[in-house]
């Protein structure tokens, strides 16, 4: 038979990456992300008052300064020129009523027009390096799309879950891999932590995963894909880089293959909820550094039944810290949160690990859950009118295993 049997169908979840808001969506959000300059009139509205209410004269006309330097910081030039004309008006009114000598009230008018001319160049170049930092970042999504593709919600015979936190939330990207893949060989995972971080980091992990992607669909052997991703490795990385990860492989039988190369082990969960570490029986260095040992890794055969989850995942979990300096215990969060929807625990066990850290993780952390889902078994009964050659086509026909567990 042929082996595209294995390369089973995947469905991607419905869920759309959020869009960038619109102008259109600002004005309708309300006044404040519209761009009004709801607070620094309020500020100049209020010394007014107290000048009114007390009668301070010129003490008070010096503050009106407070309204145009506000405004440079939360909304655009428009808006800062409309605050401070409005504090001059109301200066010079409160300056005449209350008596001010010209020349002082035309020294101070004069500072209020220079303090909001500055104003409005600070809120030019603000909204300037905005519009930049947003462009950057635009392009930080889509290499974040492009390296750490979308993993589907399910893949033959599994449900998947991934969560995945940058430590730089404003680059969207770090140095932490997964990828999972369906190949004639089965299906095929792949979750590692590039040594460093910022770009070098990143362009290691876009070397890993595209070795990985080609090799998962060319090699039969698990442990190839594996040499292919260290040759890879060995000739682009330097002498000190190294990347530690897990790949993992179904090939369609009822086990699962594992290849562990120093990254931390990852969790068992059995289908009665018992979460267990699968340690690696003879452990093998990082990718990039079996020159230096001459360690080959080797590969793990493990039982995957029916309701079996996988976890894989990086340091940026397990060695998160909280404000005692205590590590997050992720087996025993497992054991609280594990569940029959894989996207669910994995939501349960990420705000855990937020709120371990006090909301801010300061390295890259990624989850992936798998999970295989319950078969129901055939139905072998008849009942007693069913008779002769038709009957035993029906049963024949009942009985006719899922396409994805018959092996070629």
């Amino acid at each position: 038979m042929s082996q595209a049997r294995h390369h089973w169908p995947i469905r991607l979840s419905s869920k759309r990456a959020d869009l960038p808001r619109t102008a259109a969506h600002r004005r309708a959000a309300g006044p404040l992300a519209a761009g009004l300059p709801v607070l620094p009139v309020l500020i100049v509205s209020a010394i007014v008052i107290v000048d009114l209410a007390g009668g301070a004269g010129m003490i008070c006309l010096p503050l009106l300064v407070a309204g145009p330097a506000l405004a440079a910081t939360t909304n655009g030039p428009r808006g800062v020129l409309c605050v401070g004309l409005l504090a001059v008006v109301l200066g010079a009114v409160l300056g005449a009523s209350g008596g001010v000598p010209a020349r002082e009230l035309a020294a101070v008018l004069s500072a209020l027009l220079a303090v909001t001319g500055a104003s409005a160049l600070a809120s030019a170049l603000r909204g300037r390096r905005e519009r930049v930092l947003a462009a950057v970042r635009t392009v930080a999504e889509a290499a974040q799309h492009a390296l750490l593709q979308p993993v589907p919600e399910t893949v033959g015979p599994f449900q998947v879950a991934v969560r995945y936190s940058a430590a730089a939330a404003e680059a969207r990207i770090g140095g932490d891999l997964y990828a999972l893949v369906s190949t004639p060989h089965g299906v095929r995972l792949i979750v590692g932590d590039v040594r460093g971080k910022g770009l070098p980091a990143v362009g290691t992990a876009a070397l890993v995963l595209g070795v990985f992607r080609e090799a998962a669909y060319d090699e039969p052997d698990l442990l190839a894909v594996v040499g292919r991703i260290e040759r890879s490795l060995a000739r682009n990385l330097g002498p000190d880089d190294f990347v530690t990860a897990v790949v993992a492989g179904y090939p369609g039988t009822g086990r699962l293959e594992v290849v562990n190369c120093g990254h931390a082990p990852p969790l068992m969960i059995s289908a009665s909820g018992e979460v267990k570490a699968v340690e690696a029986d003879d452990p093998a260095p990082p990718l990039g550094l079996r020159a230096l040992s001459g360690q080959a890794p080797r590969l793990q055969v493990l039982p995957f039944a029916d309701g079996d989850q996988l976890l894989l995942y990086t340091d940026g979990v397990t060695e998160a810290r909280d404000h005692a300096r205590e590590f997050y215990p992720l087996a025993e969060g497992v054991a609280r949160h594990a569940c029959d929807e894989p996207a669910r625990t994995l939501t349960a066990l990420h705000d855990e690990l937020l709120a371990h850290v006090g909301g801010r993780l300061h390295d890259d952390a990624a989850l992936l859950l798998l999970r295989k889902e319950t078969v129901a078994e055939p139905v072998f009964a008849q009942s007693r009118s069913e008779a002769g050659p038709q009957a035993a086509t029906r049963s024949a026909q009942r009985v006719t295993p899922p396409a994805w567990t018959r092996m070629p």
